[in-house]
Parts: C-alpha cells; structure tokens; sequence
C-alpha cells in the first residue's frame, strides 16, 4: 500500500549537521557480482541498506548456496531493481542452469534487447518469454563462447557495458568491447573497471574499443565510498536554505563515482566545497553564476532531477542537454519532472534534446503534492522544495528505500517535518 507523507520546515533555515551516508548503490552492486564472479575470493565492505542492494545480494547469496536443477527453470525477480535486472542478465548467461530473469512491470517496459543481443553474439543462450526486447528473459546457461569481439552503442545506458566488462575476465576467450558513438555515463564505465583493476583484472582502453583478456581475480576487498548521489540531495537543501552548512564523513573528493560532479555543478548556484579531517563539507558562500550556459549532464544523469528542481526553484531559466536516458529509467523522468515542476509554474521545454526550464511562472502555493511515479529520485529531488512551501506532500514516499532508507529520519535530523 502506498504512502504519503506531509514535508515542512519550521526551523530558523540555518542548517548545521553532519549527515553519515549508505554505502554507495553503484559501487555495492558492481561490487556484489565481482565478488560472486571470483568465488568469492573478493570480499566486500561498507553494503549499502539500499533496498536494490539488498535485493542482489539476496539473489547472488541465494544462486551461490542452492544447486540448480538442469530440468527446472529457476526465476529470479529483481523487482524495480534496474541494475540487477542489467548485471544479471550477463551474470546468469554465464551460470549453469535454466533462468526466467523478471521484475515489476515497469521492469518489464524497460529495453534491455541491446545487452541480451550483444549477449547472444558471444553465445549466451537468451530468448524473451514475453515481449521482443524486454524483460523477462529466458536463459538457459552457461554460454558457450562463439566470439571475443562485439560492438555495442554508447548512447544508451552504461550498466550494459559494465555488466559486459565484469563479465570478460571470466570467458575463455575473454572480450573486446568497440563503443559505437558517443559513451554516455562515461564515468560509471570508469567505475567498473577502475573496481576490476582493485581485484587484479587488467584491460586496455584504446580509443572506442576496451579489451579484458581471460583471467583470474585475486583475493582482495572491496570498501564500498558512500553515495555521492545520496550526496547530491544534501547539496539541493543547502542551495534552497537561508543559511546551510552540511558535513559528509567518509565521502572522497576524487572518487570513483561519476555522481561526485555534484560538487563542481552546485557552484553554479554559489556552493562551495571544502575538505575535512574524514570527509567533505560544503555551504552556500557564492553567487550564482554561469547560469546562461548549456549545462551537460550526460556523464551524471542520477543527478539531473536534484539539479533540474533546485535550477526551477531558484527561478533560473537554464539549459540541459545529455537527459536522453532518463527516459528509460525508473518512469520517463523528463515527463516527470515536466508534470511535477508545472505545479509551481515551471515549464522543461524540449527542444532537439536541449531542455531548457521556463520560471516565468514560478510561484510557491501553500500546499503542492508530489508524485513519485515509482521513482526515489523524484521523491528526494523534490522534498527540499519544503524550504520553500509550507505544506509539501510526497505521494508513496517510501520509495526513497530503493536507494536511501534513511532519508527521512536524516531530514528530522535537521529541522524538517516528516508526517506520514
């Protein structure tokens, strides 16, 4: 049954805390399938209680210990979960016996054909038990290889690539991967192999192309940084606040996650970011600036929603390009935040994939009501708005435990009213 609860803030909007993080999803996830790819020889520290990874871990733990019957299909449901559905479908192509690999139907609107083709060119053994280029798919493993090069598009979502790469070490002919066109979220790519490298696989990145020969993983372990797209919501409550300053332990200037980006973006509405003894902190000693500039958030998409509400919030009309794949997430989050934002006076105008906000209607009514659509981030990008607007209503906010379960109990932590 879902939930609503009523956000305000009745504070001073002086805001001093320290906030400590889950570990990051990203991270734990990529994570979670290495360490089951090399038997366990990885070890990981710092698991994220997101809800999705908590739901891979429960799938792998499961696949690990329960012997697979060859005569029984076995059905794996990762429900909303968007990069379990991607890595398993590599992870599963690869494992003795006969899986059915489904989720939620909106798991199942969900396109996934590009990875299971790229799959089926190195012989996995993949079909579509319902409709073409969807989950829930059919696999029958283990694969046996028939090739060690495929290509695959660059523009449509990088955990098809990361589950590829995790996979390679793993095939006898290990793999090359030739990246068609432009590479979007470049910096999870980055992440996957950087986090491969830490468990002694190597690769060569020459150009377009990423090869990972055949090879063993060594014992090694796996600390997981916190959430930098945890993160990015922190930086939005500083940026609508009177007067914020907000400490993060343990997150790291220069880190794996392409989401930390945040830190430079959130200059633009006068943050500054400093760091500490065991982390970062950051507060709003600035003005605004560069506001008339395309802003490209095609390397850094989970961060789009919190930068596009705090843009229509501040009454800047700026401009986005790199939001193609966003549409393909969650829900359609461009039509989301276009039917959110309109509720207090913002138009997203598309214009040949540059969106740019119109605030020449931006007003704060006394109560406005958020739907989430299924989708955490559009819970979290928009409750900072409770800065701004009296009664502020989230519909089904516990979706937030998909990625961050303890979003609201931290938002009573300093100063916002959680009434559910």
């Amino acid at each position: 049954m879902h939930k609503n609860a009523i956000v305000s803030f009745k504070g001073t909007q002086n805001i001093q805390a320290e906030i400590q993080l889950t570990g990051s999803k990203s991270e734990c996830n990529r994570a979670l399938i290495i360490k089951s790819l090399s038997k366990n020889l990885v070890k990981v520290e710092n698991l994220s209680n997101a809800a999705d990874t908590v739901t891979l871990n429960a799938i792998l733990s499961d696949l690990d210990t329960t012997e697979t019957d060859s005569n029984s299909v076995k059905t794996v449901d990762v429900g909303p979960a968007g990069t379990a559905m991607r890595f398993l479908s590599a992870y599963l192509s690869a494992k003795n016996g006969n899986f059915l690999l489904t989720g939620t139907e909106r798991m199942k609107q969900r396109p996934i054909g590009i990875l299971a083709d790229a799959l089926k060119e190195i012989g996995a053994h993949i079909s579509y038990a319902e409709q073409a280029g969807f989950p829930p798919l059919a696999i029958n493993g283990p694969l046996a290889q028939t090739s060690s090069h495929i290509k695959i598009k660059g523009d449509i979502s990088s955990q098809y690539i990361s589950a590829l790469l995790m996979l390679a070490p793993t095939l006898q002919q290990g793999l090359t991967l030739e990246i068609v066109g432009e590479l979007t979220s470049k910096p999870y790519v980055e992440m996957t192999l950087a986090m491969l490298a830490e468990c002694g696989i190597a690769h060569e990145w020459n150009e377009n192309s990423i090869t990972i020969q055949h090879q063993a993983f060594k014992p090694s372990t796996l600390v997981v940084e916190p959430d930098w797209s945890a993160a990015s919501y922190w930086y939005s409550i500083v940026a609508l606040a009177k007067e914020a300053q907000i400490s993060l332990p343990h997150l790291r200037e220069k880190s794996l996650q392409g989401d930390s980006q945040i830190q430079q973006i959130m200059e633009i509405f006068g943050l500054s970011t400093i760091k500490t003894d065991n982390g970062i902190a950051f507060k709003k000693d600035q003005a605004i600036k560069d506001t008339d500039k395309v802003l490209d958030l095609k390397t850094c998409p989970d961060l789009a929603q919190t930068i596009v509400v705090v843009a229509a919030a501040l009454g800047l009309n700026m401009a986005f390009t790199g939001l193609e794949t966003l549409k393909i997430k969650e829900t359609d989050r461009v039509a989301a935040l276009q039917n959110e934002l309109a509720k207090i006076g913002v138009k997203l105008n598309e214009d040949n994939l540059i969106y740019t906000l119109d605030c020449s209607g931006l007003y704060f009514p006394k109560k406005v009501s958020i739907a989430t659509y299924e989708d955490h981030r559009m819970a979290m990008a928009f409750a900072p708005l409770a800065l701004l607007i009296e009664e502020l209503e989230i519909e089904d906010y516990n979706v937030v435990e998909k990625s961050y379960p303890y979003f609201w109990e931290d938002l009573k932590k300093v100063g916002f009213q959680v009434k559910s």
